[in-house]
């Protein structure tokens, strides 16, 4: 992959206005993510108009429910362009193979290329007290890497995870899943409600194939200058 294409930008934004005027801002950025808040804002339309625009639509919506309900989501997000989609992999091996199989369907008959699909491991705003508060005994560590299993499994392309966790994935999985990785923030940007984070530079150290970054850039005063500095910080990582 060329480095820009590595580069996931954050669509933080409520309206598709105020979206599309930041893809147009940063041109140099390739793949753009289209979250929970914004898709419920403005639908699916708006990953045709970044397929339009040549871009790559990243639909995060993080689906969780029964196999055939995911399935349909899945079928009608390819249908309207999405190329890469999130699931949450505790929907179970069941839902995400289902998910896999509809998308390679719908690929298949409009001739273009399958989309990947990230199976969500723990989100980036808990740590291990979160999750022991609901439930789960395990450590953050070691339930990402049981996700992992699952998500491998059920033929997904990838999974997402916070940065401390992609040196676990890939020790204990080699190069058999992407990982696509949320919770990168450079060292000048604020961390926010993320709770386990990493810069741009340590993150391609450790593996990362995907970076997601939102505030660093989109809130900045000259998106396009923010996004060069991280392109230019990852590319020193990666000579």
């Amino acid at each position: 992959m060329r480095l820009k294409e590595r580069i996931i930008i954050a669509l933080d934004v409520g309206t598709r206005d105020e979206a599309l005027r930041l893809v147009e801002q940063l041109d140099e950025a390739r793949v753009f993510k289209v979250g929970l808040e914004l898709f419920t804002a403005e639908g699916p339309t708006l990953l045709e108009d970044l397929t339009k625009r040549n871009k790559t639509p990243f639909l995060d919506l993080k689906c969780h429910d029964i196999p055939n309900t995911v399935a349909g989501a899945v079928r009608s997000a390819v249908r309207h362009g999405a190329a890469m989609l999130t699931l949450h992999a505790s929907g179970g091996v069941e839902m995400m193979r289902r998910a896999a199989e509809a998308a390679g369907e719908v690929a298949a008959r409009q001739d273009r290329p399958k989309p990947l699909l990230f199976g969500v491991t723990v989100l980036t705003s808990l740590k291990d007290s979160d999750l022991e508060e609901v439930g789960f005994s395990s450590p953050t560590g070691s339930q990402v890497l049981r996700l992992a299993h699952l998500a491998r499994r059920a033929g997904l392309d990838g999974v997402v995870s916070s940065p401390q966790e992609i040196e676990l994935i890939r020790k204990e999985m080699g190069s058999d899943l992407l990982v696509v990785t949320p919770g990168v923030r450079p060292a000048w940007a604020a961390a926010h409600d993320q709770k386990r984070v990493m810069t741009p530079a340590e993150a391609i150290r450790l593996g990362a194939d995907y970076l997601v970054i939102g505030r660093p850039v989109t809130a900045a005063p000259s998106p396009g200058e923010a996004l060069q500095k991280i392109l230019d910080e990852v590319a020193r990582a990666q000579a």
